[in-house]
């Protein structure tokens, strides 16, 4: 067998970059599809208006540990129910 490294300890540049937070930015389209962005700059970087992006929280364990499509599913409701005003 070969011996395995692992590290515990992750390099502080490494997280310096990651968000501390579980938001993302989207936008749901007229046909009912969804773009999300990590950031309003990243947005901003592919010509997206700001007053269109809505900020949404996501739930720590789907943010880890869900797939793209669930979290896609999860903003598109999100953004569903804001705009219909039910919970």
């Amino acid at each position: 067998m070969l011996p395995v490294e692992t590290t515990t300890d992750l390099a502080p540049s490494s997280t310096a970059v990651m968000s501390d937070n579980n938001a993302l930015y989207a936008i749901r389209h007229s046909d009912g599809s969804v773009s999300l962005y990590i950031d309003e700059d990243y947005a901003l970087e592919r010509g997206v208006n700001p007053t269109t992006l809505t900020r949404v929280e996501i739930p720590r364990e789907l943010f880890v540990s869900g797939t793209v499509q669930q979290v896609r599913e999860y903003v598109a409701t999100y953004l569903e129910t804001q705009q219909t005003g039910t919970a």
